[in-house]
């Protein structure tokens, strides 16, 4: 059988590696740290197909060292271990690091995330890992900290040509037929900036022709694939237009727009770890105080969207997403922090009033920090008035109550006890 097309032409060298010019571009970072032959550990995120797996490959040709590669949808704790024994050993007669990939790393659980900790940080191995999701969710904070994260784009439509040139023009098997491209709009919205996609369309294509010239039409891609062209794609454009689109159909409380958008969504195979992630920031940035009990529905989703995956998280998807759409809405939280942080940004790091500070010890009590607080609770009604901002912004308001039932409700609450402070 055929090796495929995607393996035959995978790049053995930077300067076959198609894209990413902002990393292995000639002074990018990237080749910067593989010309002086000393690279650290680091992360590479990013779509599929856009050569994550193949860039470490490229790496650990290039600097002659051993390569190790795990997949963390096949590999446990005890596989992990038995790769670093192994990698310990190798180091004995090599004093540079061998390279450990791992595919997939998001996958990983935090007991194995934590297992690689001691050799990333002695050095045992220099770690690799590839992931189409954010690190920043998905990988634990210590392992993050000793690695660099650098971000993979999408092909564009220039790499893309580039791409099926090289496949038609140098691959061992389809140099010898000639390929008439007429049009490449269905190629390359099929394709959505996704290499291996690509390849494995143009091998497609070549396999379901028996002349030996290759007609190439957009009607030619839409027929032998048998999908519309304007299909949803993870890691293309439609990805963002589509969950921009079910927010913004949430945030203006249209229910049957949202439940469409989160359709499409999940006809397409999107994460569903992905979109309860974007019920959960809708929840605090949208719906808000107007409904704070939106935010622990958002999380119990999350909650039962990862325990039980696809196909039912659709319908625990579907009651959230009704419910978010027909909340009533506010963003004063989402108002406030970011005024609050524009606000420290203006005026830096203003003293604590002395009665608030902390006083643990007997020099602090003797400079006056904690003279003068007042306990809230010893007095009626758990309140008494005094002065938490520091003297200079004394006066600011950051929470601005809007115009809902829940929020009329507390600034009702904030003016008995504060007066005018907190008027809607």
């Amino acid at each position: 059988m055929s090796q495929p097309l995607a393996d035959r032409l995978r790049p053995k060298t930077l300067d076959d590696y198609i894209g990413q010019k902002h990393l292995v571009g000639p002074g990018a970072v990237l080749r910067k740290m593989i010309d002086s032959g000393n690279i650290s550990s680091f992360i590479l995120w990013g779509p599929p197909g856009v050569g994550k797996t193949t860039l470490a490959r490229i790496i650990s040709n290039q600097l002659d060292r051993p390569f190790y590669t795990l997949s963390a949808i096949q590999s446990g704790v005890k596989d992990v271990r038995e790769v670093i024994e192994s990698a310990k050993r190798n180091k004995m007669f090599d004093q540079r690091s061998p390279i450990l990939f791992i595919d997939e790393i998001h996958r990983f659980s935090k007991s194995q995330q934590d297992s690689l900790l001691g050799a990333v940080e002695n050095g045992t191995v220099t770690l690799i890992g590839a992931t189409t999701e954010n690190p920043s969710f998905e990988v634990i904070r210590p392992l993050l900290s000793r690695c660099q994260v650098y971000t993979l784009k999408p092909l564009d439509d220039q790499d893309m040509l580039d791409l099926i040139d090289r496949a038609i023009h140098k691959d061992s098997e389809l140099k010898y037929r000639h390929f008439d491209i007429r049009q490449n709009d269905a190629l390359l919205r099929f394709a959505g900036g996704d290499a291996r996609k690509m390849l494995n369309i143009i091998d497609l294509l070549a396999g379901s022709t028996e002349d030996d010239t290759v007609v190439i039409t957009d009607q030619i891609v839409v027929d032998r694939l048998q999908e519309n062209p304007m299909a949803y794609d993870k890691g293309g454009e439609m990805h963002y237009d589509l969950i921009s689109a079910f927010i913004k159909s949430m945030r203006g409380s249209d229910p049957d727009a949202a439940i469409y958008y989160l359709a499409r969504m999940v006809a397409g195979g999107e994460d569903p770890a992905f979109i309860a992630r974007r019920l959960m920031i809708f929840a605090s940035e949208d719906v808000g105080l107007a409904n704070p009990n939106a935010l622990l529905l958002a999380n119990a989703t999350f909650d039962a969207v990862m325990k039980i995956g696809w196909p039912e998280s659709r319908i625990i998807l579907a009651e959230a997403v009704i419910y978010m759409a027909t909340c009533a809405k506010s963003n004063s939280a989402y108002q406030a922090i970011n005024e609050a942080l524009a606000l420290v940004e203006k005026t830096g790091n203003l003293p604590v009033p002395l009665h608030l500070r902390n006083a643990p010890t007997k020099l602090m009590k003797e400079l006056d920090y904690g003279k003068d607080y007042k306990y809230a609770h010893n007095y009626e009604g758990n309140f008494v008035k005094q002065d938490f901002l520091p003297p200079a912004i004394r006066d600011v308001s950051l929470w601005k109550p809007q115009n809902n039932p829940a929020e009329a409700k507390m600034s009702d609450f904030m003016q008995m006890l504060w007066k005018d402070r907190y008027k809607r």
